[in-house]
C-alpha cells in the first residue's frame, strides 16, 4: 500500500512539469460585446471566464491534471465565442453566435462542472430567459 502510494505521488508531481498555457489578452474595450447593464452583468458572472480573454486562473487551475482540464475548457470557450472580440465577428457570425447562445443558454451553459465550483455562476430561470430575450432569436 505504501509503495503505491508513493508510486501516485511520484506520477503526481510529474504531472505538474506539464504546464498548461493560462493567458489573458489585452482587452480592446471597442471589440466587447455591447450589451445593456443587466445583460452584461449575468455574461460577466457566468460566461466570461470561458468566452473572453478576461478568465480568472484560480488556484487550483494551476494544478495538473485539473490545469488541463480547465485550459482546455477555457480554449474550446474562447474559439466557439469571444464577448472580447464580438465586434471581429462578421455579421453573419453574430447572428449564428446569437441563435448559438438562445440554443445553450438555457439548459447547457454554464458547464455543470463550472457550477460545481463557482455557484454564484448558476443561471436563475429568469436570467435564462432574460438573455434569450435579449438575443432577438425568435422560435
Amino acid at each position: 500500500m505504501k509503495r503505491a502510494l508513493l508510486i501516485i505521488f511520484i506520477i503526481f508531481i510529474a504531472m505538474q512539469v506539464i504546464r498548461t498555457e493560462q493567458n489573458n489578452t489585452a482587452n480592446e474595450k471597442e471589440l466587447e460585446i455591447k450589451a445593456p447593464l443587466e445583460v452584461m452583468t449575468i455574461l460577466k458572472q457566468s460566461c466570461y471566464d470561458c468566452h473572453s480573454n478576461q478568465s480568472k486562473w484560480p488556484w487550483y487551475s494551476q494544478v495538473a491534471p485539473f490545469s488541463w482540464i480547465i485550459a482546455s475548457h477555457v480554449e474550446d470557450g474562447r474559439k466557439s465565442l469571444n464577448f472580447a472580440t464580438w465586434e471581429n465577428y462578421s455579421e453573419v457570425e453574430k447572428t449564428k453566435k446569437m441563435k448559438r447562445i438562445y440554443q445553450t443558454v438555457y439548459a447547457l451553459m454554464p458547464l455543470k462542472s463550472y457550477i460545481w465550483l463557482h455557484e454564484e455562476a448558476d443561471l436563475t430561470k429568469e436570467q435564462r430567459s432574460f438573455i434569450r430575450e435579449w438575443t432577438g432569436v425568435r422560435k
